[in-house]
């Protein structure tokens, strides 16, 4: 099932959220059509414009947004003057509310990915009244054992990366805790060592994502501004265990009972292992769970066919 064609934005703005956020936000497909938001991944990706293309342009109106911090949204965390200390789980399911509010909207179907999953989640168990109908795709929770995996116990798929990632903090920094160490590096006074950081976070992030190693690597990570954004963001809530109890979005899955929705996993999903995906499964009353062979990565062709498949569904 092919991607829909590429379209532009039909509206678009900013909006203020306090703390001296301001959202970068655009509206894509039929102005009139079934109201849906996609919350990106990361945290700290930002949207891209082909995350458009998951929905029916006739059908939709596609609404995508810049999480706090990063993408266009600003003050932007590339800048190390910026601080992050407003930027949490918390802080991101009030901008849901809010820039639903500012669009009129009543309800509208949720679409989360990697970490977009845990975040729609977590927003849909806050306000479950405001939620149509939920997709997602690599499914994660962002318990403390998915993050240890992530960037500890993967390593024995991938060890000569591992080992590059492991060994790059200054000895200074050296601990257990890689999440902490990288966390501690990025906010260092040395701005050396932050670039440094920011590259071979980075590095490591693109290396599990592959099926074949072979690959180029992702041309994001070629950006100096995003580089850094991305990689103080991920560490900031991944040290702060994303603000979120242990186990908290599985323990409230049954909030969701009666909300449809299409959980979509990739069996070769080394970052994501498919057990999150198929206990959320178990947890949430009337959710299907699509498995595709697949790893991590949303472009991946047959993560893309049903993930197209899931909106057409709901449309």
């Amino acid at each position: 099932m092919p991607l829909y064609p590429p379209t532009e934005p039909h509206e678009s703005g900013y909006l203020e959220v306090g703390d001296g956020q301001s959202l970068f936000w655009e509206a894509c497909g039929n102005p009139q059509g079934k109201p849906a938001v996609v919350l990106h991944g990361g945290p700290g990706s930002g949207c891209t414009p082909g995350m458009r293309r998951w929905f029916d342009p006739e059908a939709y109106r596609v609404v995508l947004f810049d999480q706090r911090n990063c993408g266009r949204s600003l003050p932007h965390a590339s800048d190390p003057s910026v601080s992050l200390e407003a930027n949490t789980t918390t802080h991101l399911v009030e901008d849901i509310e809010s820039l639903r509010n500012h669009l009129g909207i009543e309800r509208w179907l949720v679409w989360g990915g990697s970490w977009g999953a845990t975040l729609a989640q977590v927003y849909a168990q806050a306000h479950p009244e405001r939620v149509s109908e939920v997709v997602l795709a690599a499914v994660t929770s962002t318990r403390p054992d998915e993050i240890a995996w992530l960037y500890h116990a993967v390593g024995r798929y991938f060890p000569e990366e591992w080992e590059t990632f492991r060994s790059a903090l200054p000895d200074r920094l050296q601990t257990d805790d890689l999440v902490a160490g990288y966390h501690a590096a990025l906010n260092d006074p040395d701005p050396a060592v932050r670039e440094k950081a920011a590259t071979d976070w980075c590095l490591w992030e693109d290396a599990i994502v592959k099926l074949d190693p072979r690959d180029p690597p992702n041309p994001r990570y070629a950006d100096q501004r995003f580089r850094m954004a991305f990689a103080r963001i991920v560490t900031h809530y991944f040290h702060h265990g994303a603000w979120l109890a242990d186990g908290q979005i599985l323990r409230g899955a049954h909030k969701l009972a009666g909300i449809p929705a299409v959980l979509i996993h990739g069996r070769m999903d080394l970052g994501s292992p498919l057990r999150t995906a198929w206990e959320l499964h178990n947890a949430w009353p009337g959710s299907e769970l699509v498995v595709t062979n697949s790893g991590h990565s949303s472009g991946d062709p047959s993560m893309a066919d049903a993930i197209v498949a899931a909106t057409d569904r709901f449309r």
